[in-house]
């Protein structure tokens, strides 16, 4: 039997986007299985950096972000937790209550300062960007953006007798690299936006960006963008969403199989793929695992427990801001950052948060030339009042008057209870989407041409299984068994007469 429960918002006030969330699609059978997600750490161990350079990128506030390991990506469980993402108030809905990834995750787990000034500023033209700050322009420079195979190609491996120019366009190709590559991956795939370079042209100057606020406004604009019913992609840092949940949630940790040293900083290398195993389990477990979340199964505090001496100073510092209820920037995405949602996650006592105000997202601005920071005067100014906007909790708090209000402004399911038939049925078909979304990202080049026709031959069986499957429901299937039975039963009863 399926729950009859409304699953919500009973109150749409909160989350008005409804209509648009993945959740309905999913609540009327419309299963989209496993999100693709972009991230390309792979091959970041493979640049070659002098000491020099190495210097100049921690200079430019990135000398812990070039440590963050290659990581094998739990695609479901990624997939799950953005269909309790809601982009009205930039945190997951879970049974228990409003989270999100905060400041705080962010300065911790990757090591980028949450301070400083926002990642904007004018765009140029991409080909004379590129002339000046790498001393050559790519051949295809589509929509502004930069192969990040090109730039591996030509400046992976600066000559140890190379001149200063050239260590620096060097050192700058592997920032706008490590940047494509994690914290702004994008889902055009193997490709970066040219507009960050200039950022890297000074790399004192480069030092002094909030690149931890810059990627979570990135981050929330992703998880948003694929909440949505019509997305299937999903971009940004990836490794940073799980990674989240690894801390955050019981559901899909892996098991490690000697004690992690857990006061290795960023607190990311906790999470190194070859110490530890992964559960594996489909969307629909994660999904059940988020739907029936204990409050035995967060943790809301998990770096209470780490090494402070491990942090740097500047970070340490500025750690306060993980409460402070303000905009986050990253040029053209403004995003709102809001603690009072989430005050658990700090140690305080939940209340029922302010109304927060429609906010009207700006499409990409493209235009060479436009000065986005006239564009966007308001976020730079809730940006600039960042340090008088901390959230403060309150000693006496009743909980359950905030749970109650919760129930009626969330979503409470994603996935109907269904019949042992119609599970097993879902569990079929988001398995053969998930085997259908790895092969079609398997490449054939350097395959020889019998398992390249193994490989077509893989897709095109799932494919055409899927399309079956789809076009009946499990009721439509019974029902056809059901009217050949009786035509078979008639035919005899024919015959007999």
């Amino acid at each position: 039997m399926e729950v009859s429960e409304d699953p919500g918002p009973i109150d749409s006030h909160v989350l008005y986007d409804q209509d648009n969330h993945v959740s309905s699609a999913i609540w009327d059978g419309q299963e989209r299985g496993v999100l693709r997600c972009h991230e390309h750490t792979s091959m970041l161990d493979q640049w070659k950096l002098m000491p020099i350079q190495i210097k100049l990128v921690e200079k430019a506030g990135f000398g812990y972000l070039r440590l963050l390991p290659p990581m094998s990506l739990d695609n479901a469980l990624i997939a799950a937790l953005v269909e309790r993402w809601r982009r009205e108030t930039n945190t997951f809905h879970l049974t228990v209550g409003e989270m999100t990834i905060t400041l705080e995750d962010v300065a911790l787990l990757l090591g980028l300062a949450i301070d400083g000034e926002p990642v904007i500023g004018p765009i140029s033209a991409p080909s004379s960007v590129c002339e000046k700050l790498l001393g050559r322009v790519p051949d295809d420079l589509n929509g502004g953006m930069v192969k990040l195979t090109w730039l591996k190609e030509f400046f992976s491996e600066c000559p140890e007798d190379a001149p200063p120019e050239e260590i620096e366009r060097c050192t700058r190709a592997y920032l706008l690299y490590l940047v494509g590559s994690t914290i702004f991956s994008t889902t055009t795939g193997n490709k970066v936006p040219v507009m960050y370079l200039p950022l890297f042209e000074n790399f004192e100057k480069a030092g002094k960006f909030a690149w931890g606020a810059g990627a979570l406004a990135f981050l929330y604009r992703a998880l948003g963008n694929a909440s949505l019913k019509s997305q299937s992609t999903i971009s940004g840092c990836l490794t940073l969403v799980q990674c989240w949940s690894y801390s955050h949630l019981n559901v899909g940790q892996p098991k490690f199989n000697q004690e992690p040293y857990i006061n290795s900083f960023p607190y990311v290398l906790k999470w190194r793929g070859k110490s530890c195993t992964r559960t594996k389990c489909n969307v629909l477990s994660y999904r059940k695992a988020l739907d029936s979340l204990n409050a035995s199964d967060v943790h809301w505090l998990p770096y209470k427990d780490m090494d402070y001496t491990t942090i740097p100073e500047d970070i340490k510092s500025s750690l306060i801001l993980r409460a402070s209820r303000t905009m986050l920037l990253c040029f053209d995405k403004a995003e709102r950052h809001l603690p009072d949602r989430c005050l658990r996650q700090f140690g305080m006592h939940q209340t029922i948060p302010k109304d927060i105000e429609r906010w009207e997202r700006k499409g990409r601005i493209v235009d060479h030339g436009i000065d986005l920071i006239g564009k966007m005067d308001l976020a730079i100014k809730q940006w600039s009042e960042r340090w008088h906007t901390i959230a403060k909790g309150v000693d006496i708090v009743d909980e359950d008057r905030y749970m109650q209000w919760y129930q009626k402004i969330t979503r409470k399911f994603i996935g109907r209870v269904t019949s042992s038939l119609e599970s097993e049925y879902q569990r079929t078909v988001t398995a053969m989407r998930e085997i259908a979304s790895i092969a079609d990202l398997v490449s054939t080049e350097g395959l020889d041409s019998y398992n390249t026709e193994l490989l077509n031959g893989v897709k095109n069986i799932v494919h055409k299984c899927l399309t079956e499957q789809i076009d009946e429901t499990p009721k439509e299937k019974m029902t056809k068994k059901g009217n050949r039975k009786r035509r078979q039963k008639d035919h005899l009863s024919v015959e007999y007469e």
